[in-house]
């Protein structure tokens, strides 16, 4: 973990005014997150307790603290500052003078008109089995002027790969980039060594909540299989119900299981181009 940092001006003496800014910086963190519930147990700290950090109550032991620090990507200073204050510990890739004028501010800013930020569910057909159709829930938050996206590939899939199929192996993120057409976004599972490319464009149709476009993967080309498919991205926004029927349904599905709208803009009988 990096050293603390403190500013000049900080007076440490009061470990009321500690917790508050720990609990504080904790809620901001945790608000880019749907469910605290889920967090908790990512997170593998008892609910009850976070909920202590987050009113200010208390604050965690020091291999705690690393483990929040490490899920959230930041450092001990939240305990002594407020965290829209701290600068960015990495090198920020996508703003280097090497690439900042093809790949920075004005590719990662995507504005919320062109994605708003919450629950989508996603429907293409499966890299493993042609035949079948794959949909799932994905996240779109935003943080630190970027815009992310997370989400777990089916346990099916996993599986059939050969792969562990545990939550933390299934999760992928991924980053958006503003197009001229829609938005990109490069996406991987974390440690892994492939990824896939994303593009979508908004459908003008219904209540303005559908995206249809292509995903393809960073493998080599094979006699069998496909690297390219059509995707659709449906916004749920924070309808948590909608969510929760759609999860019921998520992984590998017969292409007819899919909603009406998604099958039309997958047009899975037709080649993709």
């Amino acid at each position: 973990m990096n050293r603390i940092l403190t500013r000049p001006d900080n007076d440490l003496s009061d470990p009321v005014e500690v917790r508050g800014i720990f609990g504080a910086n904790l809620r901001h963190l945790s608000g880019r997150y749907p469910s605290i519930a889920g967090l908790c147990r990512e997170l593998g700290i008892n609910r009850t307790q976070y909920n202590r950090y987050l009113s200010g109550e208390s604050f965690p032991r020091p291999d705690v603290l690393l483990r929040i620090c490490h899920f959230f990507e930041t450092d001990a200073r939240i305990l002594l500052e407020p965290v829209d204050s701290l600068s960015p510990i990495a090198t920020d890739l996508l703003n280097h003078p090497a690439i900042s004028p093809y790949l920075g501010s004005e590719s990662t800013a995507v504005p919320e008109d062109l994605m708003p930020g919450g629950i989508y569910r996603f429907s293409r057909r499966s890299f493993v089995d042609a035949e079948l159709a794959v949909t799932g829930l994905v996240y779109v938050f935003r943080a630190d002027g970027y815009s992310f996206v997370r989400g777990y590939e089916a346990k099916e899939a996993m599986s059939q790969q050969g792969l562990d199929a545990s939550p933390q192996t299934r999760e992928f993120r991924g980053i958006f980039l503003k197009q001229e057409e829609g938005v990109a976004a490069l996406i991987s599972r974390k440690g892994a060594i492939t990824c896939t490319f994303n593009f979508l464009s908004r459908v003008p149709a219904f209540e303005n909540n559908f995206w249809v476009g292509y995903v393809t993967r960073t493998v080599a080309e094979t006699i069998a299989g496909h690297r390219a498919t059509r995707m659709v991205y449906e916004h749920l926004g924070h309808d948590f119900g909608a969510a929760l029927r759609a999860a019921r349904s998520s992984g590998f599905v017969q292409p007819e299981m899919l909603p009406a709208f998604h099958q039309r803009l997958l047009r899975l009988k037709e080649p993709f181009n």
